[in-house]
């Protein structure tokens, strides 16, 4: 009788022999599967359709530590494709049923479930990861994560990126039978800032088309959203994440429709339309999660050469994938080495908020401000802000442990381009005496980036 076949046979290929396309620091051995098992820690962002099968293949793949975050809780609509969800789970958290559903089926790995917002939790708890990946369907929300993972990097005297501050991240995305997925290695490959021109303008409706000549249900569902909403509640903010709330915009939505004759109002369609959602096909995500565990491995281990470093699939008509090398923007304001900045002493970090709206290249608002470990100021939530609010008047100078030259990291709402986007960025700020006189408009303010520093 045959002796029973090891469930990790297949990951032994990989990770016990050596081979022509392993990457340098590559040491084959059952050392290295087991240190992959024990010490490296994973994080998985967004537990949806492509966020459930990247919990899965993770831990198919030998890794035993992982967490995931998500603040959305299950929907029925959801159970065609996020295969990890029952009946009987709507309603719950996404993170926390995910994270069960795993454990069951998978002996031995841990997943610790996070139920909230990705900018709820505190820079530190992301630099607890070896790597994060990936399973979003907002651009909004990978900027977040990627100006954070991006926020951990540091520059030696020469701009070189130092080595042990690099905080990979594997990202996929799928739209019906498309889907991308990429290494992020700040620093050294192009960040998502890089090459946010990869991604289309979201369609947005003119207001006198909703107003006055709706012609599809979209148009209904948003006139319900943007124009009705705030005309019966006033200043009340509309929470997609609120039943009711969507419940409210959908039955708006279908009076707006029917007085039109205008058919396809739908539950479902007002969801996608409000939350902004793209179709999503059980069997795209499963090849696209299968690109990112692949590559998560590579990365932790070398045992293999990593993506170069964008992949697109596309099984619309046939099979189509192709990888694409996109080179790096060596100015990119959140993957370079930061804005350079000299500041009189005598600036308070109130005049340094304000000087973040009006410095041209970041038009930031509403910022926060983070020096090491620290947080200097926060916006939100109000116990926060009102335990910050003491700092306001102190200069930054000395909130920064009256150190000449330091990094620090600003975020905040990027008016840039006449949208308001979550901007996390870094700042490197140089302290200069003006001949001992407080003048508060006295900073100056310095972007070259191809200038030397002394960091």
């Amino acid at each position: 009788m045959d002796a029973p076949q090891s469930k990790s046979r297949d990951l032994d290929k990989l990770l016990l022999r050596s081979g022509n396309l392993v990457g340098p620091g590559f040491f084959p051995g059952t050392d290295l599967r087991d240190d992959i098992r024990e010490y490296v820690k994973v994080l998985v962002v967004g537990a949806g359709g492509l966020g459930c099968e990247l919990l899965k293949d993770l831990a198919l793949s030998g890794f035993r530590n992982l967490d995931v975050i998500d603040m959305d809780r299950i929907e029925v609509t959801n159970l065609n494709r996020q295969f990890l969800f029952r009946l009987e789970d709507v309603g719950k958290p996404k993170a926390e049923v995910a994270a069960k559903r795993v454990m069951e089926r998978v002996s031995g790995v841990e997943i610790v479930p996070h139920f909230s917002r990705i900018e709820d939790k505190e820079l530190e708890f992301y630099n607890d990861f070896n790597i994060i990946a990936l399973g979003l369907d907002s651009i909004e929300a990978r900027r977040y994560i990627n100006g954070v993972a991006c926020g951990f990097l540091e520059y030696d005297e020469d701009d070189t990126p130092r080595s042990e501050t690099i905080k990979p991240m594997v990202d996929g995305g799928t739209e019906g039978f498309k889907g991308h997925a990429r290494v992020i290695v700040p620093g050294v490959t192009p960040c998502f800032e890089c090459t946010i021109w990869l991604f289309p303008p979201q369609v947005k409706f003119p207001l006198c088309t909703l107003a006055e000549t709706p012609r599809n249900a979209a148009h209904c569902i948003e006139y319900a959203h943007l124009i009705k909403w705030h005309e019966v509640h006033g200043g009340k903010s509309f929470d997609p994440d609120e039943p009711e709330h969507m419940k409210w915009v959908y039955d708006e939505a279908i009076k707006r429709a029917e007085l039109f004759g205008i058919p396809g109002v739908t539950y479902s369609l007002t969801q996608g339309v409000v939350k902004n959602i793209i179709p999503a096909i059980a069997s795209t995500n499963a090849i696209i999660s299968a690109a990112c565990a692949l590559e998560t491995l590579k990365i932790v281990s070398g045992c293999s050469k990593t993506l170069a470093n964008y992949l697109t699939y596309n099984g619309g008509e046939g099979l189509h994938t192709k990888v694409t090398e996109f080179e790096r923007d060596k100015e990119c304001l959140v993957c370079g080495p930061g804005i350079l900045i000299e500041l009189d002493t005598s600036i308070t970090l109130q005049k340094f908020i304000e000087m973040l709206e009006e410095h041209p290249k970041l038009l930031l608002s509403k910022a926060s401000v983070k020096h090491g470990k620290d947080s200097l100021y926060m916006q939100a939530p109000p116990v926060l802000e009102e335990m910050h609010r003491p700092n306001l008047s102190k200069p930054l100078y000395d909130l920064m442990g009256r150190v000449e030259k330091d990094t620090v990291h600003v975020f905040g709402t990027s008016l840039k381009n006449e949208e308001k986007q979550s901007s996390l960025t870094k700042l490197r700020v140089v302290f200069k005496e003006v001949d001992g006189v407080a003048d508060m408009d006295t900073a100056i303010w310095r972007t070259n980036s191809k200038r030397k520093t002394p960091f």
